[in-house]
């Protein structure tokens, strides 16, 4: 391929059949590492539920191919590879090194559980490449089990910070780094078993990307890279200059700033230049007392993924997508918080930050390229006690989708994560097999979408219930009082969730949206509730054979269609 200037606009771009070719065989290797942490790790939250993503860099710290995982991680991998080449010279790392970070402050991460780890590869004795990957630990100790909870008040409550530092030199793992990292958490053989497969994973990596140089040839390989970095900064320029110049706003609420309170607004101003998008947050509110703050690189990801969403889903997610787009947000806000703040519960607030971003462009697009808000929430339940059958605490997180917006022509998905987060769901087999939990219902919450010609996605309904003594329970989740999915061009709002106890008993109980800590006997249960999408347009234009499809399947009852579509349901 040859090597356009990227800053030249007039310049040749490399042949598109080789570029595509190229660009797939990048992204072959990021999924195989994905497969490969993914198969081999050990906790729930990683083999089952795929909380993880990975990434390739150049030896210049430019992102040149992430893997199709957790929109969010975007943030953490790439200010994890900027704190590295900061914190060490490129002429001290050395082959068979391997470095680990984790703090929002310290090193550039999101939240204390995600756990980055980098490896540097080599080819004939020079750095050329880093392979990296992040994965959610369930727990990496602090004052709560799961070591996220709405109301600590400060990054010390929330568990053991990793500046960047070296976990091996010179292919040896450094043991008594590991052992300190895995003894301040409430399941050390799990930690210690998780992070040996990151670092596996990164082998395999690295053992691809040498070998894609070996077949092409290291010039090539260099050049190739040059070019689909230079070809996505063209693309989005491209996709930029189609918009209309000007300034949008759009504001969304969170219930609270992780502490009750009042509510707090997420606002960001969408402003289109020629050749560049900037996104500022100004009027967004005051940094959090508990832990909903949101970090600045974690913010960027935030705009760099609705930016790939809205102009253009098949741009490929490297470091030509950052350089058009600039990000602004005043310090000391819930955007852009200073240390030591707490961040743990972030991506709520990250998924309040996507919405509005979408909500602004919906001045700017076209109604056939805009949706209704999503459940812009992902609510996460954390459960622990001690293990039934070894030594040790067990710490069991999910995080849970709801309802998707409705768009112009389609209803919103149901039951799915959105925006930030892409997580599968943990089965109620294996849930039941490793923890002493029972699962009562986990179902799509009827008439939890928002009406409208196109409806809102449904939102889950889960019900856990104690099977054993010693469990305690913590959740975060928002869109309870204020925060809702809004309904677009005359649809309606999503239903907001709820968070009850004993759902269904005359001990029944509901829960604040951010609790933490609570003892659970057994028998007891929680329940928690999703926020369903917003629909799209008018109920009264909706189709008739849409609404009775959407009874048959129990999506709507007869009292809510007769309620909202009665204008063309007069016979339900």
């Amino acid at each position: 391929m040859t090597k356009p200037n990227p800053h030249d606009a007039g310049a040749a771009l490399a042949d598109p059949i080789g570029m595509e070719v190229f660009c797939n065989r990048l992204l072959s290797i990021t999924e195989d590492m994905n497969n490969t942490l993914v198969r081999a790790s050990f906790s729930t939250n990683i083999k089952e539920r795929k909380d993880c993503s990975v990434a390739l860099f150049d030896a210049a710290g430019r992102l040149v191919a992430q893997g199709t995982q957790i929109p969010l991680h975007l943030g953490s991998l790439d200010g994890a590879m900027g704190a590295i080449l900061r914190t060490f010279k490129a002429d001290d790392i050395r082959e068979g090194d391997v470095f680990i970070c984790n703090d929002p402050y310290l090193a550039d991460g999101s939240h204390l559980p995600d756990i980055n780890i980098v490896t540097p590869v080599f080819w004939d004795g020079v750095l050329r490449f880093f392979a990296a990957n992040i994965a959610h630990h369930s727990d990496v100790g602090g004052a709560v089990p799961g070591s996220i909870a709405g109301g600590l008040k400060s990054i010390f409550e929330e568990g053991i910070r990793i500046p960047a530092c070296r976990i091996a030199k010179h292919g040896e793992t450094d043991e008594d780094m590991l052992r300190l990292i895995c003894a301040n958490t409430r399941d050390p053989e799990e930690r210690v078993l998780d992070l040996r497969v990151q670092m596996a994973t990164n082998r395999r990596g690295a053992a691809a990307v040498q070998g894609l140089i070996r077949q092409m040839g290291l010039d090539a390989v260099l050049r190739s890279v040059d070019d689909v970095i230079a070809y996505t900064r063209r693309r989005l320029l491209n996709r930029i200059a189609e918009l209309r110049q000007g300034s949008y706003t759009f504001r969304s609420d969170l219930d609270d700033d992780g502490m009750g309170g009042d509510p707090v607004p997420i606002q960001v101003t969408l402003t289109v230049n020629p050749g560049n998008l900037h996104f500022d947050f100004e009027g967004s509110g005051k940094q959090a007392r508990g832990a909903m703050n949101l970090p600045f690189n974690a913010l960027r990801a935030c705009v760099y993924y609705a930016v790939k969403a809205l102009l253009d889903p098949d741009l490929a997610p490297n470091a030509g997508l950052f350089d058009p787009i600039s990000v602004s947000a005043p310090v000391g806000t819930i955007t852009n918080p200073e240390h030591p703040a707490a961040v743990g519960a972030r991506s709520i607030t990250a998924q309040k930050v996507a919405g509005a971003i979408f909500g602004a462009f919906r001045g700017l697009l076209p109604p056939e390229k805009t949706m209704a808000s999503s459940n812009d929430c992902c609510p996460a339940i954390v459960f622990s006690g001690r293990w039934r059958e070894r030594a040790g605490h067990f710490v069991y997180l999910e995080t849970l989708g709801g309802g998707a917006g409705a768009r112009f022509d389609a209803d919103g998905m149901d039951a799915v994560h959105v925006h930030m987060t892409n997580t599968s769901n943990l089965p109620v087999e294996a849930l039941e097999n490793e923890y002493p939990l029972m699962m009562d219902e986990y179902a799509m919450i009827p008439d939890s979408g928002g009406a409208g010609r196109t409806r809102g996605g449904l939102a889950i309904a889960k019900q856990i219930r104690a099977v054993g003594p010693g469990i305690v329970f913590s959740a975060r989740s928002d869109s309870h009082t204020v925060g809702v999915a809004a309904g677009v061009d005359g649809g309606g709002d999503g239903r907001r969730a709820r968070l009850i106890r004993n759902f269904g008993t005359p001990q029944a109980e509901e829960l604040f949206s951010k609790t933490a800590n609570i003892a659970l006997a057994p028998g007891d249960s929680v329940r928690i509730e999703t926020p369903g999408g917003g629909g799209y347009g008018a109920p009264a234009e909706r189709l008739r054979t849409r609404i009775e499809q959407d009874l048959a399947d129990g999506k709507i009852s007869a009292e809510a269609a007769r309620k909202d579509y009665g204008a063309v349901q007069g016979a339900v």
